[in-house]
């Protein structure tokens, strides 16, 4: 314990460089996700606040990662982490001698262990987004080969139409991505607003939203409880939505894509699908049909530079780790 803290003349003080890692996590965790789902410029600039989810994303898997080294590793050779990349990375290696004498078999056990539990976090998110992007394609696949047995392509609108009275319209992404009209929609849908349906979910497919999609499910299997996962979950295919209603909107009008939408709304989709409808189908019409100002600047830039100063805090933190405090 004393080395953790640090001892010095008989006083125990936090000599450890844990206290910065678990504040950023605390922050990006905690309190940037609830001030960005609160935030008024998100909906209007949906592709940035995307990025912002990502950044805290990549933050808090960071913060935790260096919170685990630097709990882990002996209080004296996390001093040495500055030293590594450049003795160790950037020369080739040519100057790792001083740092490793004994080579890699003399690194103590500890080391390893913080080593090995600080590269655990990212691996077990990959682990996670690869097991979540395979889960949602085998459902794909299983629901492309219903469409080919119920379906009917139509090379003119370069969609699968599906013979259902409900209004539906969605797309399955992925290797062979495709776009799905029920027959009910052909018939409620003017042409407009057929081709402005179409286009919204050819954005899906173009911009590849299922994998930030798979992104916020695995981020939330692994850090379940966190205000970041849990309104990433929602957050995120609300934003795709909109980006996609965004792209479309270049090649139709607004009133054609919002009362495409409101048709329709009610529509079913499986559950690996993007749908032009659903339960978003109401913010995104007012979004739509909403005259867009101009967005004050200020609070989002400060939003963004936080979130990007947070991002790269705990490299710095890794890279130009200071010695410990001690107290004489």
């Amino acid at each position: 314990m004393t080395e953790l803290l640090g001892y010095s003349g008989g006083l125990l003080v936090p000599g450890h460089h844990v206290l910065p890692p678990l504040a950023i996590a605390l922050v990006v965790g905690v309190l940037l996700p609830r001030a960005l789902a609160h935030s008024h410029w998100a909906h209007r600039t949906p592709r940035l606040a995307l990025m912002v989810w990502i950044l805290l994303w990549l933050s808090l898997i960071a913060s935790v990662s260096l919170t685990a080294l630097q709990l882990l590793l002996p209080t004296a050779g996390s001093h040495h982490l500055s030293r590594f990349p450049e003795a160790c990375i950037v020369s080739g290696g040519a100057q790792c001698g001083p740092l490793l004498p004994n080579g890699l078999a003399g690194v103590e056990t500890r080391v390893w262990v913080a080593l090995f539990a600080a590269a655990s976090v990212p691996a077990v998110f990959a682990v996670a987004l690869v097991l979540e992007l395979l889960s949602a394609r085998r459902l794909r696949v299983r629901h492309a080969e219903l469409l080919r047995l119920v379906g009917s392509r139509r090379p003119e609108l370069g969609a699968t139409v599906l013979e259902h009275e409900t209004p539906a319209v969605y797309c399955l992404p992925g290797r062979a991505p495709q776009v799905v009209v029920s027959s009910g929609a052909l018939q409620v849908l003017t042409g407009q607003q057929v081709t402005a349906v179409l286009e919204h979910e050819r954005a899906h497919i173009a911009g590849r939203h299922h994998l930030l999609v798979a992104a916020a499910v695995a981020f939330g299997a692994i850090f379940r409880g966190l205000p970041l996962a849990r309104l990433a979950r929602t957050e995120v295919p609300l934003l795709l939505e909109m980006a996609a209603d965004d792209r479309a909107l270049r090649r139709c009008s607004r009133d054609a894509l919002a009362t495409a939408l409101y048709a329709v709304a009610s529509g079913q989709a499986p559950h690996t699908a993007f749908a032009a409808g659903g339960p978003s189908a109401v913010v995104r019409m007012r979004r739509i049909l909403t005259p867009h100002t101009a967005c004050a600047p200020t609070p989002r830039t400060v939003f963004v530079a936080l979130t990007a100063a947070a991002a790269l805090t705990p490299l710095v933190l890794a890279c130009c780790s200071v010695p410990g405090i001690t107290i004489n």
